[in-house]
């Protein structure tokens, strides 16, 4: 145990271990099921070198499971906006709505580890 002063800042704990059990994960997919599943190896972190390779792994994908369809990167973009379009309106508000209380955790413990 460490004495100190009771006006001293109260030391923070941190996360010295990593959880064995969670897998970050990836999914895109269309009405008719998964187009890509890519899974971040243990150790890794996502970057922005990550993000061009799974977005280049999902263009290859799409291009192979529906030959033709996407020919150009206007036309990926085109989809993309169709689905977004396509979307129910509750989709986004429930999405926004729940980053109020995630960023009230988050503010609570100064910033650091958020456990769901």
């Amino acid at each position: 145990m460490i004495w100190k002063h009771p006006s001293y800042p109260v030391t923070k704990k941190f996360k010295v271990q990593r959880s064995a059990a969670k897998v970050m994960a990836t999914v895109f997919w269309d009405a008719k099921g998964v187009i890509l599943l890519d899974i971040l190896p243990q150790g890794q972190c996502i970057n922005a070198a990550r993000c061009c390779s799974t977005l280049d792994r999902l263009k290859k994908a799409i291009h192979c499971k529906r030959p033709g369809l996407l020919r150009r990167e206007d036309d990926l973009i085109s989809e993309l906006r169709n689905w977004f379009d396509n979307l129910d309106v509750d989709f986004f508000r429930v999405g926004i709505h729940s980053l109020l209380s995630r960023w009230q955790k988050c503010i609570d413990l100064h910033g650091d580890y958020v456990e769901k």
